[in-house]
This record gives C-alpha cells, sequence and structure tokens, in this order.
C-alpha cells in the first residue's frame, strides 16, 4: 500500500499580482457556494470561475476545507476592516457592550449568504480537517487583534488572550447554532450580550 503524502504547506502570495489572484480565487469559491452550498463546489469549477489553473488553485489552498477556511477568514476580515482604531476603551467606555456589538454584526453580515455561511462552517468542522496544513492562533487572526482593540490592550497578557479566545468561542458556537436552527437570532444576540457581560467582568473596574 502506497504512503499517504503528508500535507503540503499552501504558497503565500507575495507580489500584487499573486494576491490579486488569491483573492479572485476567495471570491469565486464564494459566489459558488452561496449558490450551490458545500457540498456543490468542486475545486475545478473554483479554478475555472477564477481563471486560474486547477494546479495554482492547489498550491493557494491544497484541500477544499481549507480553501473554505480561508474564505471565512477573509470575509471576517473584509466586514472588519477598518474598525474603528479609537474603538479602544478609554475607561469610559463599555468594553462588553463594545466587543459584543461587534460580534452581533460580525455575525448578522455572514448570515447575510446563509449557504456560504454553511460552507464555512462545515470545512471548520470536517473530518477532513486534518488534511488542512497551517493552523495559526486564533489571537492572531483580524478577529482576534480586533477584539485586543476594543479592550484597550496593546500588550496581552495570559488573562487578556484567554479571554478574548473566550469570546470568539463563545461567538463561534452560537454562530453554528444558528446555522442549524437550534436558537433564534434574537436568542443568539442575547445569549452573546450576556456571554460578553460575564467574560469580560474582570475589565469592567480596570
Amino acid at each position: 500500500m502506497g504512503r499517504v503524502a503528508e500535507p503540503r504547506q499552501p504558497a503565500a502570495p507575495v507580489s500584487d499580482r499573486q494576491i490579486a489572484r488569491r483573492v479572485r480565487i476567495l471570491r469565486a469559491a464564494s459566489e459558488l457556494a452561496a449558490r450551490d452550498g458545500l457540498a456543490g463546489v468542486q475545486m475545478q469549477d473554483v479554478a475555472k470561475e477564477a481563471r486560474v489553473a486547477l494546479g495554482t488553485l492547489y498550491r493557494y489552498f491544497p484541500s477544499k476545507p481549507y480553501l473554505f477556511t480561508a474564505v471565512l477568514e477573509w470575509h471576517i476580515e473584509t466586514i472588519l476592516d477598518g474598525h474603528a482604531e479609537e474603538s479602544v476603551a478609554d475607561g469610559t467606555a463599555d468594553r462588553a457592550t463594545e466587543a459584543a456589538d461587534t460580534l452581533v454584526e460580525l455575525m448578522v453580515k455572514l448570515l447575510d449568504s446563509p449557504l456560504l455561511a454553511s460552507a464555512a462552517a462545515l470545512s471548520a468542522f470536517s473530518e477532513y480537517s486534518a488534511m488542512i496544513p497551517t493552523r495559526f492562533d486564533i489571537l492572531d487572526s483580524c478577529l482576534g487583534r480586533t477584539l485586543l482593540r476594543v479592550l484597550g490592550v496593546r500588550e496581552a497578557g495570559e488573562q487578556d488572550r484567554s479571554v478574548v479566545r473566550l469570546l470568539i468561542y463563545s461567538w463561534w458556537g452560537l454562530f453554528v447554532a444558528m446555522l442549524t436552527e437550534e436558537i433564534t437570532a434574537p436568542q443568539a444576540e442575547s445569549d452573546l450580550r450576556l456571554a460578553a457581560r460575564l467574560i469580560l467582568a474582570p475589565y469592567e473596574n480596570s
């Protein structure tokens, strides 16, 4: 029996042309998933829609779960792009409300396209997730950095990092619960605001 190949590291775009090509792939995957759902999207269809060779697609995104995990992060970055740097707490701001507002807005905008949101969520939980060759600390994601700014944290300590992880994981769990219709949108928002208030209690008097 042949040996299973080790997961290959994806190529990192460096030139403007390569970055534009990567964005074109992410946009194509998004449009196809929004129309057909995850099961209806084939990698060759993404390559055709993005006007790239199939080999090029796999060089940037070694598997379909990896591709749609990247799609999710790209959409999060797009939604949060330009999030006010001045949202850093000034001592009078309500950090729990600001954090909850950010997460609720993100949830609502991602759910503007339910099929795409489901595709991203399914990829994150896919049984093939072991094929994803690289993982990163969620604190280094756009969402992690945004929440640290909301909390007014410039140099994150271990408690800061734990708090932001708890916020993100709470948001993700409620996001998935909404996708699977276990809870309604108003319930998800109410639960998320409560979670933010409880998790961020240590910051209220800081």
